[in-house]
């Protein structure tokens, strides 16, 4: 697994990459009431702002990590957000990205990297 500064959450299968947020990130926001994914089949840029995470706190963006085409979303985050808290970094993850170059995710920190970036 590995880690954004942007509290996101890697795992890779392949040349699948699934996303999510780190259970620090679902800490800070609070408890989330809703969460907007992309579509299937969207080609991202890294950087792009595909999903839009709602909480009683604020509103936040989480952007793409890599290049790629999105080829699974999480449905039941639409139906029960809330899976956001209780299971970040499990079953509440947000979407499935197909990318060129899975080689690409030695660029992110490694849970250790992030643990000391969070001050953990």
């Amino acid at each position: 697994m590995k880690f954004t500064e942007d509290h996101e959450w890697l795992s890779a299968d392949g040349d699948i990459i699934t996303v999510g947020i780190t259970d620090h990130a679902a800490t800070q926001l609070g408890d989330v009431v809703y969460v907007e994914l992309p579509e299937v089949e969207t080609q991202v840029s890294k950087g792009d702002d595909i999903v839009v995470i709602e909480s009683v706190k604020a509103a936040s963006d989480i952007s793409a990590p890599l290049d790629g085409e999105i080829v699974e979303i999480n449905d039941a985050l639409a139906d029960k957000p809330a899976l956001v808290n209780e299971d970040a970094m499990g079953t509440a993850w947000f979407f499935k990205i197909k990318v060129e170059n899975p080689n690409a995710l030695d660029e992110f920190m490694s849970e250790d990297e992030y643990k000391d970036h969070v001050g953990e």
